[in-house]
């Protein structure tokens, strides 16, 4: 059943963004939202012809290049889109001539890129032009476009030319040297390397004419080699280029150049790649996707986060990870967060574990910078980045320009204070072997990020002789609005909980790995000393939770700053930190994104943590109110749709849900234009699975406690669980269907249906 959705830039089906006007004004968000990709690179949605002021951008994952001293970033790659139409010495441009028909379409189920136009020229030659493009998602290193053009009214030259730009920038920067250049048999082919890191880059193009008689030339112009073909055209005759691009790096082979022009020379024909796409993407969608009937604008936004996240996600490199603007937008430059292990990694780990078990990965390899990080700033063990590129060294910036140009510049505190990612990472590198059950990836990699990690917080701590507990002090909690706090609650008990699994680790590869265990002991410096020592802080970390209400103080002192009532800056279109400057800002009860409740709902399923009705409910009405949760982090709404769904709180569950779910389709935030949020579309994912479909982990597998919000009739998704897939068909009003793909022993799944 194909049903339709509308909001004010597009039109939904279950599978196909729609747009059907051009607005220049909306060029670079709508170049992130129709961004594709296959998990090795991302192509942001640019016109093959080009656009004034647009913004081109292909990322490659692991491709970093530094700017002289000031930082390093996700290196802009060579544009492979180039593909010019010239009419009768017209070139075809959307902000020339006129355009008679419009659509724009983004098909997700087989990452398809589409643009139909019917094009009037400045001359008064009417053509209609329909591109075409896809990251192919069967071999990474493939790139394929088809253009089909057919005259309206008239008969006479075209020319097609199909180019690389060599000529790339990041924002005024440009990353690449020349290297060399030039054609083959099959066409032509660019050697490039970024300035710094000295990665090389090796692109091939080939280019096909269809439905004329034309023959190709080759320009081999310094950067920019270009294949071109002119044919008479007659109108009402249509007639079809394709062009192929091969692309490796020298991170994939020593001779990209070599690699690309031989793949090129044995590729098959435009159409056998895209049935191959087709294929891979339907083995991707056939373990990922979500159907929701009832709620036709959400079924297809659910899908595009996913979508978001699947071609970002790497299948066959596990030294990189998923940056925060994914590989679709300059923003953040490319840096990695704790945003992937907490709201990206859940999808992948139950529905793609071979892609989180590679994300995870990437971590153990960076260990070494994490290190480095921890001795530089006076502590033992692994003290992960806050943002990480290619080695895990910190490359925070140190400073953030001030909007004003003649303010100052403005500190940022994170590298240096914002320290809950070291519990984050061994967080989600626990959370996947419980999952999984991967043994072998615990005792190679997981058990060194986990204990290494560990030693980190037993020399961060600090023991109050006079309280006789220990602290962590000076540190920025999930809550960025208060920039230096001491025992914020989510720190501590992050640290407090890692500690326990990691006594719990280690014990588990003594038993089960003794060499292994002997091998970190010597390389960590782990002692009984070591050990014992976190036993102490387990005991003894200062936790501020009242017993008696539940309540949990954010940090010391947060009951004390001046309190505000968010209700009275309704009709605001800021931040509250903008609204009241930074200063202001830390002294008072007002925060960026859910700090304890964002606790409350990492540990829910952890038996020694108040995570109950009475706990959440005490918490939620204290910390809700005071969450700047619209113009805060996009990070915040979707943990409290879950939490609001656990609370019963149905309308308010959909609202929030609906400002995450739509966060890049509408650019509720204004930022799209620096790219994906990635963080949001797995906290959508998250919402929709632990919120409305209320599923609880436990030892038999998964459980649906579900509450659907009022619209949705049916939710379908399935969830990969200690090497078995499960079914989960959540209906209002009927029987609840579940099934797993094997037979399950000793399992018994209970749906509980609130509606019946």
């Amino acid at each position: 059943m194909q049903t339709k959705g509308h909001s004010r830039n597009f039109i939904y089906t279950d599978w196909i963004l729609i747009e059907t006007q051009f607005d220049p004004d909306q060029l670079h968000s709508k170049e992130t939202v129709f961004t594709i990709g296959n998990g090795y690179l991302g192509t942001k949605g640019s016109f093959e012809e080009g656009y004034p002021h647009a913004l081109p951008a292909t990322f490659i994952h692991g491709v970093y290049d530094d700017v002289p001293v000031v930082y390093t970033e996700l290196a802009n790659c060579p544009d492979w889109l180039p593909l010019v139409v010239i009419v009768n010495g017209d070139r075809f441009r959307l902000d020339q001539g006129e355009i008679l028909r419009y659509d724009r379409q983004l098909d997700l189920r087989y990452g398809l890129l589409s643009r139909y136009l019917r094009w009037r020229s400045p001359s008064g030659n009417t053509i209609d032009i329909h591109f075409e493009r896809f990251a192919s998602f069967a071999d990474q290193h493939v790139l394929a476009q088809r253009c089909h053009l057919t005259p309206v009214d008239f008969d006479g030259l075209i020319e097609v030319q199909g180019g690389i730009n060599g000529y790339p920038e990041n924002q005024g920067f440009n990353h690449w040297e020349g290297l060399d250049q030039g054609k083959t048999d099959q066409g032509i082919w660019l050697q490039r390397r970024t300035r710094h890191s000295r990665i090389e880059i090796g692109m091939g193009a080939t280019m096909k004419i269809l439905g004329t008689e034309a023959s190709l030339q080759v320009s081999t112009a310094p950067g920019y080699p270009t294949l071109t073909t002119t044919y008479l055209a007659k109108s009402k005759q249509t007639v079809t280029v394709e062009k192929i691009v091969t692309l490796f790096t020298s991170r994939d082979t020593e001779t990209p150049v070599s690699a690309a022009t031989e793949k090129l020379a044995h590729l098959p024909d435009y159409a056998t790649l895209l049935k191959a796409n087709e294929q891979a993407w339907d083995e991707a969608w056939q373990q990922s996707d979500i159907l929701i009937e009832g709620d036709s604008t959400a079924a297809f936004a659910v899908r595009y986060n996913l979508f978001q996240l699947l071609i970002a996600g790497s299948r066959h490199d596990d030294k990189v990870s998923i940056p925060a603007k994914t590989l679709s937008g300059f923003g953040y430059r490319g840096h990695i967060f704790w945003d992937t292990e907490i709201f990206m990694l859940p999808f992948f780990l139950f529905t793609q574990p071979a892609i989180a078990r590679n994300l995870l990965s990437y971590r153990w390899h960076t260990l070494p910078g994490a290190r480095r990080k921890a001795a530089h700033y006076g502590y033992k063990g692994a003290m992960f980045a806050w943002e990480s590129a290619d080695t895990g060294d910190e490359v925070t910036p140190r400073w953030g320009l001030n909007s004003d140009f003649y303010g100052e510049d403005v500190r940022i505190w994170c590298r240096d204070r914002e320290i809950h990612i070291n519990a984050d990472i061994p967080y989600a590198a626990w959370n996947y072997w419980q999952t999984t059950g991967d043994d072998e990836w615990m005792q190679q990699c997981g058990a060194e990020i986990i204990l290494d990690a560990a030693i980190f917080w037993g020399s961060r701590v600090e023991f109050n002789s006079e309280r006789q507990q220990y602290e962590i002090r000076g540190v920025i909690g999930v809550d960025e609005y208060h920039e230096f706090v001491h025992n914020n609650a989510f720190t501590n008990r992050m640290a407090q909980w890692h500690l326990q699994r990691a006594i719990a680790v280690y014990d588990w590869l003594a038993h089960k790995f003794p060499e292994r265990a002997t091998e970190l002991e010597q390389k960590l410096k782990l002692t009984p000393q070591e050990r014992s020592h976190w036993q102490d802080i387990i005991a003894k970390i200062l936790f501020l939770h009242d017993p008696l209400t539940e309540q949990i103080e954010q940090f010391e002192g947060f009951f004390q700053l001046e309190d505000i009532n968010l209700a009275d800056y309704q009709g605001r279109d800021h931040s509250m930190q903008a609204i009241l400057s930074i200063e202001k800002t830390n002294k008072c009860q007002v925060i960026k994104q859910p700090d304890i409740l964002m606790l409350l709902y990492l540990m829910r399923e952890s038996a020694d943590f108040p995570y109950n009705q009475k706990a959440l409910q005490a918490n939620w009405d204290y910390y809700a109110p005071r969450t700047d949760i619209t113009y805060g982090s996009s990070l915040g709404p979707a943990v409290h749709a879950i939490l609001a769904s656990d609370l019963g709180k149905s309308a308010e569950a959909y609202e929030v849900f609906m400002q995450a779910l739509m966060v890049d389709l509408e650019d509720n935030r204004g930022n799209t234009s620096d790219g994906i949020h990635g963080a949001t579309a797995g906290g959508v994912w998250q919402a929709v699975i632990f919120g409305f479909g209320g599923i609880q982990l436990t030892e038999n597998g998964p459980v649906a406690n579900f509450h659907l919000p009022d619209g949705w009739t049916r939710l379908k998704f399935k969830l990969h669980w200690r090497g078995k897939w499960h079914d989960f068909d959540l209906r209002k009003g009927q029987v609840t269907s579940l099934r797993s793909e094997f037979k399950i022993q000793n399992s018994k799944f209970k749906i509980n249906d609130p509606y019946k």
